[in-house]
């Protein structure tokens, strides 16, 4: 077998022992075209990729476009009038000096990160930063001393970090180098508000000559928080304090692409040096017309409607979780530490749960495939009257290395289209479940103690060495 066969196969082989080898998704064999999914896992959160209304627009927008097919090339290749209205446009939906289209948000991560900070920069990040942050800082002219970490929405860490790097920076004190500072308002696994006020407070305290610049990836905050949808930093009138931000198409708005806010010098920079941007194609003119679409629904105020009623939905299932889970060890499921709290506390600047709700378990796998076999009939404290006959509740287990060591999670993703009652089955099904972890952790104890009295604990215990 060649050598290169053989790595890849062994390091295949290690996550399939560590059971943390990922797979594309698919519905099991027990889920049959009879039964109705219930979709707790997509990103859809305002439920427009299903939406007649958009989809009837999209199609009429599609009819009368005078191109659709494609994009012919590179943008630095062939002109796009349509890239560059949608541009304008979210420049002046947004508030921003200028915006600049990427074919998604990792691209566009990959190309602000690699490019704009200088030899000599500092980039301060928060451990829960995306992935696509981190390729692009690895493919950045920085230094790996010059990428560092602070405590997951922790000011006080953040404060350290900036803080040590002025201790050693001369040419940080003096402005003559830089500091970034990328958070995202809406993390993506725990559902966790960034406290971006008091981060761009301490940024600009700390660095009072200008050189801090703090970097917002809004892409699971976009078209559900903030006026019409505009996101978090708009929400908090944050706009002239935030130096890029990066709006994503495929998540709540059911399209895709990516739109990344900032100045005009950082636009025209990024238009000579995002590779990201410089040597791929342009996103297909359909692409356009359809974000455009989307678009039209914030603008509207149809979206304000969904996303007042994900809200409602997600302040619900909190309520209620939290209260089945006061009779369930939290050794085997448990809500974060955050959500543990009706209170408001100072890592959540926001009085009420997002749509990204995850459930921590060590058996992620199991939560997850009970919950697909899961029958409300069965459940006599679920209210089926109206209830689909036979459904599916499609969930997807997270493990590391997606999330940090001893963090494995069902993360519960909401939708504006789902009902009380869709939420309602799935509460039962994650209480059902936990109800048989503890009688079968019962069973098993009971099984321990009769063989300890039967044969003493000292001999079991040789028995298993």
């Amino acid at each position: 077998m060649p050598s290169l066969t053989q790595k890849l196969s062994a390091a295949l082989k290690s996550r399939d022992e560590r059971l943390i080898r990922r797979r594309l998704p698919e519905f099991p064999q027990i889920v049959t075209s009879q039964q109705s999914v219930i979709d707790f896992t997509s990103n859809d959160y305002l439920s427009l990729s299903r939406s007649p209304a958009l989809r009837r627009a999209v199609l009429s927008a599609l009819s009368s476009a005078p191109d659709i097919l494609g994009s012919g090339g590179s943008r630095l290749l062939v002109p796009a009038s349509a890239h560059a209205a949608l541009e304008e446009r979210l420049r002046r939906f947004f508030d921003s000096e200028a915006a600049i289209l990427f074919n998604s948000g990792f691209d566009a991560n990959v190309g602000l990160f690699s490019a704009v900070p200088q030899p000599g920069d500092v980039v301060v990040y928060d451990e829960l930063i995306h992935a696509s942050v981190h390729d692009g800082m690895r493919t950045s002219r920085l230094s790996r001393d010059s990428l560092v970490s602070f405590a997951h929405n922790s000011v006080p860490s953040l404060r350290h970090t900036i803080r040590r790097a002025l201790a050693h920076r001369e040419d940080l004190k003096t402005g003559k180098s830089s500091v970034f500072v990328a958070v995202e308002s809406l993390y993506s696994m725990d559902g966790t508000f960034a406290p971006l006020s008091d981060i761009v407070d301490c940024v600009e305290e700390m660095l009072p000559l200008g050189n801090g610049y703090v970097i917002v990836d809004e892409a699971h905050a976009t078209g559900i928080y903030g006026p019409k949808g505009r996101g978090l930093v708009a929400a908090l009138g944050l706009e002239k304090r935030i130096f890029a931000r990066l709006h994503t198409f495929g998540k709540s708005l059911a399209a895709s692409g990516a739109v990344l806010l900032t100045t005009e010098l950082v636009r025209d920079y990024l238009l000579n040096y995002a590779r990201s941007f410089i040597y791929t194609t342009a996103l297909t003119n359909a692409s356009v017309v359809a974000a455009g679409c989307s678009f039209d629904l914030l603008e509207d105020g149809t979206t304000e409607m969904l996303a007042a009623h994900l809200m409602e939905l997600c302040s619900y299932f909190v309520d209620r979780i939290r209260a089945h889970l006061k009779n369930i060890p939290p050794m085997l499921l448990r809500l974060p530490d955050y959500l543990e709290e009706s209170t408001r506390t100072s890592s959540q600047p926001f009085q009420f749960p997002s749509q990204i709700i995850p459930l921590l378990t060590a058996e992620p796998r199991s939560l997850s495939g009970f919950l697909l076999a899961f029958s409300p009939s069965e459940c006599s404290s679920v209210n089926t009257q109206h209830a689909p006959a036979s459904v599916a509740i499609y969930t997807k287990p997270i493990f590391p290395p997606t999330v940090p060591r001893e963090t494995s999670r069902v993360r519960i993703c909401l939708h504006a289209g789902h009902t009380r009652e869709d939420v309602e089955i799935l509460i039962q099904g994650i209480v059902a479940w936990a109800q048989r972890g503890i009688v079968d952790a019962r069973r098993n104890g009971k099984e321990w103690n009769q063989m300890a009295s039967d044969v003493g604990v000292r001999a079991w215990m040789e028995s298993k060495l």
